[in-house]
């Protein structure tokens, strides 16, 4: 055939590619265009997707599935096709809402049995401890077997043995460990050794601390100052007890415990509170922040000095029993809780160099009251005003008549702190007070 336009000529003894028309170029590379941009087989569409990688924390992995069912004892979950776990239902407690079907969840694959399916449990919850899947961040559950020196000994399913350190026992000190022999305590795997004798070491200290978190977080939403709450006393100290309001805890200080005046030493504040006492308390204070929170308890008791106030006068004389006793005078009880102070100068109407001269502790005496000070709580008494003024000469040391008029001067000019009363005090304050000479 001769070499036309629409068939090009193919000379093969030339070597040379085939020369192809221009319309027969533009058809071919419109087909391949064409073919590029179709869509991609129906099989190709098919195939799943891939996944991402697994997530692991503290050698556990964690998958997120859909909800299927939820039985009376198990509840299904689809993690992808042909993919399907299952947990118990024990595993949400009485009070926990169940998942719905459709709902997403986090769960964590405990194993996978010979059909295929996920062996899961909640997040957190307490597992069953099998030796071959035991690993360290598992919550299980131990029992408490034995003591010895450096903690407890526990014993985990299987009877398999465990170590719980007393550092990890609790949030605080435990002074008898033998009193939780035989209990069942929630634990955390913090070690696990198969090699050898296979040792274990498990903690709770996370766990309560946890917890104690979690109840913060919502006591945070109903706590309020001023609020009247119920707590247990949890541990004494020389400066207060702290308090345990469900989940967080509160200091009483001891100033705020009672309306006496009580040094603060731990002795003293254990007349008043007990370890595992149940209390009514006051929020004075909160400060989330800081994490302190200040209570009172005196707050809710009856103030004996607004009481006593409508018994004890100004210019009354009244009966008390004289409490302490210092180098500048004697305090005195006139009434339950309310102790007055007569001075050294009020003592008698002679000069006293000693007060141990004039009065003795626990002894009765009668005082005149001088003067009470609502805003700082105190009361000015006078044991010489009871008394009658010695007779004096009218005139000079050789005798003569007449007698002494008394005192004249006012309670105001007597409570007067002169430069010689305020060194004495001021020096006072600086000594530590010792029996003896």
């Amino acid at each position: 055939m001769p070499p036309t336009q629409d068939h090009p000529s193919v000379n093969p003894s030339a070597g040379e590619a085939p020369s192809l028309s221009r319309e027969l170029a533009a058809e071919i590379n419109a087909a391949m265009e064409k073919q590029l941009n179709a869509a991609p087989p129906a099989a190709s569409a098919a195939k799943p997707a891939i996944r991402g990688p697994r997530v692991v924390q503290a050698g556990r992995e964690h998958r997120t599935g859909k909800v299927v069912s939820v039985g009376p004892s198990d509840i299904f979950i689809e993690f992808g096709p042909k993919e399907l776990g299952v947990v118990e239902r024990t595993q949400y407690p009485e009070g926990t809402e169940l998942p719905k079907p459709g709902e997403t969840i986090e769960l964590v694959v405990t194993k996978r049995d010979d059909d295929g399916l996920f062996i899961c449990a909640r997040p957190g919850a307490v597992q069953k401890a099998h030796w071959e899947t035991l690993e360290a961040g598992q919550t299980i559950e131990a029992k408490v077997v034995g003591v010895n020196k450096g903690g407890l000994d526990m014993e985990i399913a299987g009877g398999h043995h465990a170590f719980l350190p007393a550092s990890q026992v609790g949030l605080d000190r435990i002074p008898d460990l033998s009193a939780l022999i035989g209990e069942k305590l929630t634990c955390q795997v913090e070690r696990v050794d198969k090699r050898g004798k296979g040792n274990i070491i498990l903690s709770r200290r996370n766990l309560l601390a946890q917890e104690r978190e979690q109840r913060k977080q919502a006591l945070q939403s109903t706590l309020r100052e001023g609020a009247t709450v119920d707590g247990t006393v949890r541990k004494i100290m020389s400066f207060g007890a702290f308090v345990d309001l469900g989940g967080v805890d509160g200091l009483v200080h001891i100033s705020d415990m009672t309306h006496d005046r009580v040094p603060p030493t731990e002795k003293n504040v254990a007349k008043y509170v007990k370890e595992g006492q149940a209390v009514r308390v006051v929020i004075l204070k909160l400060d989330w922040d800081a994490n302190r929170i200040s209570l009172g308890m005196k707050q809710l008791q009856e103030d004996p000095f607004l009481t006593a106030m409508n018994e004890v006068k100004e210019g009354e004389e009244v009966s008390g029993r004289v409490k302490s006793i210092t180098e500048f005078g004697c305090f005195v009880e006139v009434a339950p809780g309310i102790e007055g102070l007569v001075h050294i100068s009020e003592l008698d109407w002679k000069r006293v160099n000693r007060v141990e001269d004039v009065v003795r502790a626990d002894e009765i005496i009668k005082v005149k009251v001088l003067k009470i000070e609502s805003g700082t709580r105190k009361i000015s008494l006078s044991l010489k005003q009871t008394k009658a003024p010695p007779e004096r000469p009218a005139s000079g040391p050789s005798g003569g008549k007449g007698k002494d008029k008394g005192d004249r001067r006012s309670p105001e000019d007597i409570l007067k702190q002169d430069p010689a009363f305020r060194r004495l005090k001021a020096k006072a304050g600086r000594q530590q007070l010792k029996g003896g000479f």
